[in-house]
């Protein structure tokens, strides 16, 4: 085999398992000698867990259902894959620091629900991927492991939460990585770094659903450097019934007539009507302003588009005057919630002290009228955007930040800074759309990302579409230094 492993992608890479050619024990171990060659540069891992692993790839080698397996990626679509649990999700007998000094110490006895998911679908975990405090910030820096930085640029910024999960694809340390995404935290560093990553409807995954939690915004997703690696992944975060068997996939919502997202890549991209902007809720009480590099961006992947033979439509929803209060209300409740008293709070960083802080005086009054104020604007953002297959937008505002941009000191300017830099995104966790962040550019070395939001349920349509874009743009042949 002429190309080393981690540069088959999943999909690849999934085929080699079927066939026998390739091993889950030699698979993990080449990624696994890769994360030991990284010595934690990209910041990448908060816990690599190699024993475990390993072992874990040689049960699935003599499991005596293996060769069905092999024969069947539906049965158990991720079988022999390596990839990592977000460390804000607990994996019994594995440190789970959810970013903060507070859990540095910290041992779950039970696994998250993803977890078994992610297990029953056949996966091999390597250890825990980096998050920032609670998965709060916007930027994966934390007092519990080095920073994680996106491998395009010296010094920069893998964005957050899900940062260390972008930062180990992006570096070739991981063909794929499960995200969550509450306010972009899938898709911010998915485009810092270079990546597809997808945020779900919301109810999609349903160990990751954003359904019970409060105003319905995280939800969890893929994040890869194909599209159609994304897909794999998605397929097997979402194979897996609630009685804990594994499901046929077209017992699951499938696109129609087709067994898999996977599959769904196979059928063409239809001629779309996209809807574009770069509108945000965020410039009622903020400066948003969008990067030279990255406006041209933009405006290249909608001519892209309209040659490709969609139709582009200018579209922006009403002004919604009550959204920024109500979201910040919201986000402070949630934070409110996180289980540090007394002088532990001083254990935690400044952000999130000050949203905890600010949380706890919100009463039940604000807190539902915020929630009223969100249901309305998620009302109007699908009813304006009801029209369009698609409608598409910038990713980030700009280019990826230095370690260090945000304010370590003043939770106010923090949180202004994080809405600048990412104003387009929080808004569509609110709506409850799938939407999807493409590599569709590089400026002066740095990734650019656009993306795009879908119709409820309509994750099939956003696959095809950048599917479709990526192989006029081959952006998965890109390489950072150093790959």
């Amino acid at each position: 085999m002429s190309e080393q492993l981690h540069e088959l992608g999943a999909v690849r890479q999934r085929a080699l398992l079927a066939s026998g050619e390739l091993s889950p024990v030699d698979l993990a171990g080449a990624y696994l000698a890769r994360i030991d060659s990284d010595a934690g540069r990209s910041g990448a891992f908060i816990t690599v867990t190699p024993e475990r692993a390993l072992e874990r790839a040689r049960q699935l080698e003599q499991d005596p259902s293996a060769p069905t397996l092999r024969g069947d990626r539906l049965a158990s679509p991720l079988w022999g894959m390596p990839m990592a649990d977000k460390d804000l999700e607990p994996r019994a007998g594995v440190r789970t620091t959810f970013g903060s000094r507070a859990f540095a110490d910290h041992v779950p006895e039970v696994s998250s629900p993803l977890v078994a998911t992610m297990d029953a679908a056949g996966s091999v975990s390597v250890g825990k991927t980096n998050t920032p405090e609670f998965g709060l910030p916007a930027y994966t820096e934390n007092a519990v492991a080095p920073p994680a930085v996106t491998p395009w640029g010296s010094g920069l910024g893998a964005g957050g939460s899900s940062g260390g999960a972008a930062a180990a694809v992006a570096a070739g340390l991981l063909p794929f990585a499960p995200g969550s995404d509450g306010g972009g935290s899938i898709r911010i560093p998915a485009a810092a770094c270079g990546l597809v990553g997808l945020k779900p409807s919301r109810g999609r995954v349903p160990d990751g659903s954003g359904i019970g939690s409060l105003a319905g915004l995280p939800v969890s997703g893929p994040i890869a450097r194909r599209t159609a690696d994304a897909a794999l992944l998605l397929d097997g975060m979402i194979a897996r019934r609630a009685d804990g068997r594994q499901a046929d996939r077209s017992a699951l919502t499938a696109p129609p007539g087709e067994r898999s997202y996977l599959d769904a890549l196979q059928a063409p991209t239809r001629r779309l009507r996209i809807g574009f902007n770069s509108w945000s809720p965020w410039a009622s009480r903020y400066e948003i302003t969008l990067d030279d590099n990255v406006a041209a961006a933009f405006e290249a992947a909608q001519e892209l588009l309209v040659q490709l033979g969609h139709e582009l439509t200018p579209v922006v929803p009403a002004d919604s005057p009550d959204y920024v209060e109500a979201f910040r209300t919201v986000w402070q409740a949630g934070a409110a919630a996180i289980p540090v008293e007394d002088e532990g709070l001083e254990t935690l960083e400044p952000l999130t002290r000050w949203l905890v802080r600010v949380g706890r005086t919100k009463t039940a009054a604000q807190l539902g009228l915020s929630l009223a104020s969100l249901a309305a604007f998620e009302r109007n953002v699908i009813e304006s955007y009801s029209d369009f297959d698609v409608v598409l937008t910038p990713t980030l505002a700009t280019t990826p930040r230095q370690l260090g941009w945000f304010d370590q000191g003043d939770g106010e300017r923090n949180f202004e800074q994080q809405c600048q830099f990412t104003p387009y995104t929080s808004y569509v966790n609110v709506t409850g759309l799938p939407a999807i962040t493409m590599p569709v550019a590089w400026s002066d070395g740095l990734p650019i990302g656009v993306q795009a939001i879908g119709r409820p349920g309509d994750e099939a349509t956003l696959l095809r579409l950048a599917d479709q874009l990526e192989r006029e743009l081959d952006w998965s042949s890109r390489r950072p230094p150093g790959w």
